[in-house]
């Protein structure tokens, strides 16, 4: 099967009713999960701030006599919003600021908690295209919580690690792109490719399929983890990179057990 036919059948696939109800948990878990961090962090961000002392000394000269006046005040919580809010350099830096590191942390946290969420549908999904497919390829797997959990954190580990080896790169135009987005690309093609392999083949034929079809499945995952970075699309999306690779998988499966 082409890629064209593979492409077209994953799309297929996508919009039948069992497919879209998978696509929408992990629409409908992750807005929660974002919901509750925007708020704890936002709680977080607020009490961080704590307090701030604003002094200001003024010296005028009355009949040749200096005069000094001094202000102070003690700003806490929302008060050092209002007092930024109050002059419009600071409103903008501060307005700039919230919504520039806010939309990247929402992006990226809803990339991050919708591929972990896809990880417990995944295999419901490939039973289905099973059925509708392949009936003839059994779902061997390979894999355990256990492993599944200590693998999990081995590459969040690896990614927050590249994360801070990266950081003197985010200061480089052009290659900061690359700099932030490579620590979790690297996440997103380590889970969802374990996910897929790990439902429907043992440990050797996904050795083997890994070692001849490396570059291809590199390629889809980042055409894949690109087409996240546009907001929301991962929401409605997830199952259908799930449904794409198990294509590709149950294929090459097929291939070694023909």
């Amino acid at each position: 099967m082409n890629e064209k036919n593979l492409l077209f059948l994953s799309i297929k696939d996508f919009f039948t009713p069992s497919m879209l109800k998978y696509s929408v948990l992990p629409f409908i878990i992750t807005i929660l999960l974002m919901y509750v961090l925007f708020f704890w962090i936002a709680g977080v961000g607020l009490d961080g701030l704590g307090s701030m002392s604003v002094q200001t000394t003024e010296t005028t000269m009355q009949n040749g006599i200096p005069h000094t006046d001094s202000f102070s005040a003690q700003l806490e919580g929302s008060a050092i919003i209002k007092f930024l809010m109050s002059y419009a350099i600071t409103s903008w830096i501060a307005s700039f600021l919230v919504y520039a590191i806010g939309g990247f942390f929402v992006l990226y946290a809803s990339i991050f908690i919708a591929v972990i969420v896809i990880g417990f549908l995944t295999p419901f999904v490939m039973k289905e295209l099973q059925k509708r497919h392949y009936p003839d390829i059994e779902l061997i797997g390979h894999s355990n919580i256990i492993s599944a959990i200590l693998l999990v954190i081995k590459w969040a580990f690896i990614m927050l690690l590249l994360f801070f080896l990266l950081m003197p790169l985010y200061f480089i135009p052009l290659l900061n792109i690359v700099a932030f987005n490579l620590p979790l690309y690297y996440f997103f093609h380590k889970m969802i490719t374990y996910d897929v392999s790990s439902t429907i083949c043992t440990s050797e034929e996904d050795k083997q399929i890994r070692f001849f079809n490396k570059n291809m499945l590199r390629i889809k995952t980042l055409v894949l983890y690109l087409i996240s970075l546009i907001p929301f699309a991962i929401f409605f999306g997830a199952i259908f990179y799930v449904i794409y690779l198990g294509h590709t998988y149950f294929v090459e499966v097929k291939k070694i057990r023909g």
